[in-house]
């Protein structure tokens, strides 16, 4: 073993799934490296979400979450110093009980989110979840350096807007219409009306779940390009990365345009942004647009396949006018970005 070796202080970040939660996770990955002398950071996650991190220059390795026993013994093989649990769940704690490495943990305060979904009783601390996860370092004296979030595409898959969009302007926006549940998922017939008749290109990005609802929202129209599930997520975030504004509901596509710095309107249905998941550090003049007057909503911290009451108002109340309006404006703002 070198000298440089026996210096360096070997750090396992552990967040599993899913991609905007990881995107959340690298101003810490970020801090970590840069400020803790001879830090070496290694992350695990899920096999499909590899790709999120595997540019990222702020890890020197990727573990892959497998059955508990391979997991265990590709961890003990590194002889971490210390883990860093960003995902805190019944299966990190299983992992760290066996380990018995020190670790330091994220506090989900899950009783407060209950609390707010059940009885419509807010103690959640208005910090949002990056924030609460440098109190997880603190300990390092890492320290936020207010940079936001990152996000790396390696050369291959970024993406020519030409090839995909034929006869497509310079200046465009991109709808991330997917969300990991229907009740995060403003219908496709209100999209529609948002994105019909607009003066400018919006490129609609999602998986292949969504591309019916893709075809849906952009018929008889030629400013309207459905690119659902023909990308994959790192060139979806290259036409992210090109866009001049962006629309989101709250899901993994919206954290990446909040690493490239997009102005982005977010469109929020049965959760709300008290979660402490809204973009972080996005552009300046983005906005959060989100009905106030539902009193069952949040239904829940994550969503549904259908809503429970039947109705769906927390979506269906969204005024298409105003939405309009905010993205024409900034689509026609000429200031840098």
């Amino acid at each position: 073993m070198t000298e440089d070796e026996t210096l360096k202080v070997k750090f396992l970040v552990i967040r599993f799934s899913s991609i905007g939660d990881i995107v959340l996770t690298t101003p810490i990955l970020r801090c970590l490296k840069n400020q803790v002398e001879n830090a070496e950071v290694h992350f695990i996650t899920k096999p499909q979400y590899i790709e999120i991190i595997r540019y990222n220059p702020y890890i020197d390795k990727i573990l892959t979450l497998k059955s508990f026993s391979e997991t265990i013994s590709d961890i003990k093989q590194e002889n971490y110093d210390y883990i860093i649990d960003l995902h805190n769940n019944i299966r990190t704690l299983r992992l760290k009980h066996k380990l018995k490495i020190l670790d330091f943990s994220f506090p989900k305060l899950n009783y407060k989110k209950w609390l707010l979904v059940n009885f419509k009783i807010n103690k959640l601390p208005n910090i949002h979840v990056v924030d609460r996860y440098f109190e997880t370092v603190k300990l390092f004296d890492v320290e936020n350096d207010n940079k936001g979030l990152d996000f790396f595409i390696n050369q291959n898959n970024e993406v020519n807007i030409d090839d995909l969009c034929k006869n497509i302007e310079q200046k465009f926006a991109v709808y991330a219409i997917g969300g990991r549940h229907f009740t995060k998922k403003m219908p496709p017939k209100m999209i529609a009306q948002v994105c019909e008749n607009q003066k400018f290109p919006i490129i609609l990005l999602g998986g292949k779940e969504d591309f019916e609802n893709g075809e849906i929202i952009k018929n008889n129209s030629e400013k309207i390009f459905n690119l659902c599930g023909k990308l994959n997520i790192l060139q979806s975030a290259s036409v992210i990365k090109q866009a001049k504004a962006m629309l989101s509901h709250d899901t993994g596509l919206m954290h990446i345009g909040a690493a490239f710095k997009k102005n982005i309107i977010s469109i929020w249905g049965n959760t709300v942004p008290e979660f402490g998941m809204y973009p972080y550090f996005p552009g300046k003049k983005s906005e959060k647009t989100q009905p106030f007057n539902i009193k069952c909503r949040p239904c829940s911290k994550i969503g549904f396949e259908r809503c429970p009451k039947k109705h769906f108002n927390c979506m269906k109340s969204h005024g298409i006018k105003e939405i309009r309006e905010k993205i024409i404006k900034l689509m026609t703002d000429e200031e840098d970005l």
